[in-house]
């Protein structure tokens, strides 16, 4: 394995490369020796299970200074439960956990929880809370993640602030290794990038998992999968590890394969003396049922099928008109108006306690707003999938929990599925099937919650933090899913790449009502906004006073580039709205002359309707796009 290895997805990489110099590599490569050396973390053997459930045995890796490690893993398998056992807040079966004498380390939970009537700063502090400096540094880094009263009690804090308050925490009492159960959770995209330049450039040694695809493969250098019980290591960024996995999957396949080849050739040999089989070597034997183990094996990505049919979904979506909403001082919504369109697929983002989750509850009609409404098509049929998750009963199979709602499921094409085989689709084994729902891990239980939303065949699929607790290769095909479902989506997310993936414009909300609507995905807004950030550096503070008095909305208006990719399809539209029109016109004058015969002028009729409609979603394109500028 090379000792230095360069990542295109790293933000230092083109640096590293364009300036390399003898020292540098020096540098580097005692470091890296160094850190060779050092050996903060051991594990030997370690081996866990819950009854007849084994999640992994005889795992065996070691984390040494500097190290910047991610754990992935599927839902269920003992990703939570492995960093409880490292921490120390949970036992296994065998094995060893061995630490460096009197390292010093720090523990993130998934769900962090602090003693009721504390404050912020008390929570933050600890024991050290007459510790002028750790006081000091934990102010200015909670004003810096947007919390600035240090005396309001931690019960009374969102979930986004609790974790903000949990991060800062951590950080000051300055841990040589830092355990993170899901660090990304709950917080907004500016904390999340804040978090993950923070690690980046510090020398503080981790051990992490996260679904945040972008923050594993820009914070770490080495990757651990638990795949099948067992754990491989990958010394690389996340892109790094996809690559060496297909191929590690592909050789398996390949094994697979061969083992076949050979069981037919011994089966045949077992099946020819049935009789002489006490006289045949046992050894050959031993070895037959070996092979035959090696042949069953299946190379299990994790797939989930999302192969859900959407039902039909009409032309006219919903009007947001004159929505009006606060909560006392606090602005949502001020007399917002928007026209959803077919097919449209919008991504909501912003700080935590901004109002997008109320704005979606009030779409939905769960939520009143104080002024104005939503006029929801006919056709809609919404499918909310929500932040809170739905409440199951803990004492429940969770066969009988999808079978409260339909006995089949119709995934298209006239097929219909027991719910038995649905379940399959979920990565939910006859075994699982038959488990009580308060078995099932938190990852598990939210891909329930998602399988319940989608059987019911919704057209608009409404989903409030749906990254949350899910797998990666569950997201993986979640994402796949949305980018073909043929109907509407509104996402609320805080996962960029989910976001990049998913959606083809956002809603920032900026807060007290300030919503701006920007046409094109989550990076292409960050890059939008680095770019307006540096050109308003560049102008002198007597110039910019002058710029905003003569135009007050000038910088708030400045429009994205244009990529590539949207200039091609702007101008294929150029070409081919005018194709349309003409067709349509050419339609409208034969419909007007009455020699057409009966048949005809039904497919003429049906065609025009079409056309109408194609259009229609083709020409708002052209607008949107038209915003941007070349």
């Amino acid at each position: 394995m090379p000792l230095l290895q360069f990542s295109e997805n790293r933000p230092h990489s083109a640096e590293f490369k364009n300036n390399f110099d003898s020292a540098l590599i020096c540098r580097i490569f005692a470091t890296t020796i160094k850190r060779q050396m050092v050996s903060y973390l051991q594990i030997d053997d370690l081996t866990k299970s819950f009854g007849d459930l084994i999640l992994f045995e005889q795992v065996t890796f070691g984390i040494v200074q500097g190290q910047k490690c991610g754990l992935i893993a599927p839902n269920g398998a003992g990703k939570t439960t492995l960093l409880s056992i490292i921490a120390g807040r949970e036992d296994y079966d065998s094995g060893s956990v061995v630490f460096r004498k009197d390292l010093h380390v720090g523990y993130l939970e998934q769900m962090p929880r602090f003693t009721e009537g504390q404050t912020v700063l008390q929570a933050c502090l600890g024991k050290d809370i007459d510790n002028a400096e750790k006081e000091l540094r934990a102010r200015q880094m909670l004003s810096i993640l947007e919390i600035n009263d240090f005396t309001q009690k931690v019960e009374t804090l969102s979930g986004g602030q609790i974790k903000r308050v949990a991060v800062v925490s951590l950080l000051i009492s300055d841990p040589e290794l830092i355990i993170l159960d899901e660090p990304t959770n709950h917080l907004d995209l500016e904390t999340t990038e804040w978090l993950e330049n923070y690690l980046d450039h510090s020398n503080i040694t981790i051990l992490m998992v996260t679904h945040d695809r972008y923050f594993l493969d820009r914070v770490c250098d080495t990757i651990f999968e638990i795949d099948q019980r067992h754990l491989y290591q990958y010394r690389g960024n996340y892109q790094y590890y996809l690559e060496k996995r297909q191929e590690r999957l592909d050789a398996q396949s390949v094994a697979v394969d061969r083992a076949k080849n050979l069981m037919r050739k011994e089966l045949d040999w077992m099946r020819r003396q049935p009789q002489a089989r006490g006289s045949k070597a046992k050894y050959r034997i031993d070895a037959f049922y070996d092979l035959e183990k090696k042949a069953k094996a299946k190379a299990e990505d994790g797939s989930v099928s999302l192969n859900v049919k959407a039902s039909y979904i009409g032309s006219k979506i919903f009007e947001a008109k004159h929505v009006t909403k606060s909560f006392g001082d606090k602005c949502i919504t001020n007399d917002f108006n928007y026209q959803f369109a077919r097919y449209e697929k919008l991504g909501i983002t912003g700080h935590n306690g901004t109002g997008k989750s109320t704005f979606i509850r009030m779409l939905l009609g769960l939520e009143k707003t104080d002024s104005g409404g939503f006029d929801v098509g006919s056709t809609v049929r919404f499918g909310y999938y929500s932040q809170d998750g739905l409440q199951f009963d803990e004492q429940m199979q969770v066969l009988d929990v999808v079978r409260d709602i339909a006995e089949t499921v119709d995934i298209g094409d006239g097929t219909r599925l027991s719910v038995a085989s649905f379940l399959n689709y979920f990565l939910f084994p006859p075994e699982k099937q038959r488990s009580f729902v308060y078995k099932l891990s938190g990852g598990e239980r939210r891909r329930l919650y998602l399988c319940t939303v989608l059987m019911r065949n919704p057209n608009f699929l409404v989903l409030d933090e749906p990254t949350n607790d899910l797998d990666i290769m569950t997201l993986n095909v979640l994402e796949d899913y949305l980018a073909s479902f043929r109907g509407c989506v509104i996402v609320i997310s805080h996962d960029r790449f989910f976001m990049d993936k998913v959606v083809d414009h956002l809603m920032i909300f900026h807060g007290g009502g300030n919503i701006q609507d920007f046409p094109g995905n989550y990076s292409q807004y960050r890059f939008w906004k680095e770019m307006r950030d540096e050109e308003e550096k560049k102008i002198l503070p007597t110039e910019k006073n002058q710029s905003l008095q003569q135009t007050p909305r000038r910088q708030e208006e400045r429009r994205p580039r244009m990529t590539f990719s949207q200039r091609r399809e702007y101008e294929a539209l150029n070409e081919e709205i005018p194709r349309l029109e003409a067709e349509k016109k050419a339609i409208e004058e034969s419909m007007s002359n009455s020699t057409l015969a009966g048949d005809e002028l039904l497919k003429q009729s049906h065609r025009f309707a079409q056309l109408l409609e194609e259009i229609e979603i083709k020409s708002n394109r052209w607008l949107e796009l038209g915003e941007i500028e070349e």
